[in-house]
């Protein structure tokens, strides 16, 4: 219901309750006084009761503490909407998952150069895990 409908159906519902308003107060004239003090405190209650209902509807334009203002009402936010405020989080996501594609892929890459080192280099592989390796690179000059 946009704004226009909602304003039209309160001021028919205003003009309605005026009308029975009216013909309240006509029929309490030849009505005993203590019934129509009883009506009277009534109505003062509905009154009360329809004044805090009117403050608790949403205005049209809502306005924040930075001086945005933006668009209120009561209908439901569209798809459109919905897969605006989920982008940022696929965003986010997708750019999680290429940083840990390319950390795995440099860390391969790196793997690769050390082994490649090791199986190129004069000394066997199997030095490297031998005890008296550390006495073989001090006495190699």
């Amino acid at each position: 219901m946009n704004v226009v409908t909602r304003d039209l159906a309160i001021a028919r519902q205003d003009q309605f309750g005026r009308r029975i308003a009216a013909r309240l107060d006509a029929a309490t004239l030849e009505l005993p006084h203590d019934i129509g003090e009883r009506l009277r405190a009534a109505r003062s209650q509905a009154l009360a009761h329809r004044k805090s209902a009117a403050l608790q509807v949403a205005p049209a334009v809502q306005v924040s503490s930075t001086g945005q203002a933006t668009l209120g009402g009561d209908e439901r936010p569209g798809w459109w909407h919905r897969v605006a405020s989920a982008l940022p989080l696929i965003v986010l996501l997708a750019g999680l998952v290429t940083i840990h594609v390319v950390q795995n892929e440099h860390r391969a890459r790196e793997l690769a150069d050390v082994d490649a080192a090791l199986l190129t280099d004069d000394l066997p592989p199997a030095a490297y895990a031998d005890p008296g390796f550390v006495q073989f690179l001090k006495s190699n000059p």
